[in-house]
C-alpha cells in the first residue's frame, strides 16, 4: 500500500504509532482481513535523524525537471543507515538538488548495493517517483547488469526461484520457498579459464537478487564476500578483486512526464575493466 517507503521504515513508523488501523494504533503482528482503513502519518525528518546535504561528486548521466540518472560508483552507500550515517548518495542528492528534501527518500526509487556500480534513476518530484515505482511494480523497467561469475557457465538460461531472508543470517538472502518471486535471465558474453562474464536481465528486483541466484546455480560472483561460499581465488597475477563483480550497465523506463521510452547505458568502471583485461591476458 505504501511502495514509496522501505519495509524497515514502515516497521519503525508502525511501532512508533504513525500507522493507524481504523483510527487506532496497531501491533505489528495484527492481521488485517479486508475492509479496514489504514492511515500513514509520515513524520517530518528532524534533528540527527534527518539526512543532511553533503557536497559529494555525482556522475550524472542525464537530468531534467522530473528525474536524474546517475552512474553510481562502487563503494558509495545509497542512503544513511547503521554504520553509514552520512556521505551517502542520498546526502549527495540533497546537496545537488535541495528540492529533493520534499520527496520521500530524496527521490530514490530503487537501490544498488554499496559495492555494485552503475545506473540508478532518481525522481525529482513525488509524481515522478510514484510513476517510476509503479513501473518497477509492473516490471516494465529494463535493468541489465554485467556480472563476472566463478566457473565456466555452459550456456545462458533463467533462474526462477523465490528469494527471502536467510534463516541463519538476517543480513543475507537465500533461495527460499517462502520468499518473494524472483526471476533472473542471463546469457554468456565471454568465458575465461575460471570465470564467465554474464549479461543478466532482471524481471524482478529482490535484494541481492543476482548474487543469490548465481550462487544458487553454483556460480557465485567474483569478489562477493557474502555469497561466495569458499569459491577459489581466480588464478591470475595481481591484487584480488575487492568487491562483487557486478555493474548495472543498462536502464530503460517510460519517462514520467512525456511517457516516451528512455534508455541509458554506461561503461564498465576502471577496476572491473582492468579485471577483465587481466583475465584475457591470462587465459
Amino acid at each position: 500500500m505504501f511502495p514509496l517507503h522501505s519495509r524497515s521504515r514502515l516497521q519503525a513508523w508502525l511501532k512508533a504509532g504513525n500507522i493507524l488501523v481504523d483510527g487506532a494504533s496497531a501491533a505489528p503482528r495484527r492481521k488485517v482481513w479486508g475492509g479496514e482503513r489504514i492511515e500513514l502519518c509520515v513524520p517530518e525528518p528532524s534533528g540527527a535523524s534527518a539526512p543532511h546535504a553533503q557536497a559529494l561528486p555525482l556522475a550524472i548521466v542525464y537530468e531534467d525537471d522530473a528525474l536524474i540518472v546517475i552512474d553510481k560508483p562502487a563503494g558509495l552507500v545509497v542512503h544513511p543507515g547503521a554504520g553509514n550515517p552520512d556521505r551517502t548518495l542520498m546526502n549527495a542528492l540533497l546537496a545537488h538538488a535541495p528540492r529533493l528534501a520534499g520527496v520521500p527518500r530524496a527521490g530514490i526509487v530503487h537501490r544498488l548495493d554499496k559495492d555494485t556500480s552503475g545506473l540508478m534513476v532518481v525522481a525529482k518530484t513525488l509524481a515522478a517517483q510514484t510513476h517510476l515505482v509503479r513501473q518497477l511494480q509492473a516490471r516494465s523497467v529494463r535493468r541489465v547488469y554485467l556480472a563476472l561469475a566463478h566457473g565456466k557457465v555452459v550456456a545462458g538460461g533463467t533462474v526462477d526461484a523465490p528469494i527471502g531472508r536467510d534463516a541463519r543470517s538476517r543480513t543475507r538472502m537465500s533461495v527460499n520457498p517462502r520468499g518473494k518471486p524472483a526471476r533472473t535471465n542471463y546469457e554468456v558474453l565471454e568465458r575465461f579459464a575460471a570465470a564467465t562474464l554474464l549479461r543478466c536481465r532482471l524481471e524482478t528486483g529482490r535484494t541481492h537478487q543476482i548474487r543469490v541466484h548465481l550462487q544458487s546455480i553454483g556460480h557465485p560472483l567474483v569478489g562477493d564476500p557474502v555469497y561466495r561460499r569458499g569459491a577459489r581465488a581466480l588464478p591470475f597475477a595481481g591484487k584480488p578483486f575487492g568487491r562483487q563483480a557486478l555493474h548495472a550497465a543498462e536502464l530503460a523506463f517510460d519517462h514520467p512526464s512525456s511517457g516516451r521510452r528512455r534508455a541509458f547505458r554506461c561503461e564498465l568502471p576502471g577496476d572491473f575493466d582492468d579485471l577483465l583485461q587481466r583475465l584475457r591476458d591470462g587465459r
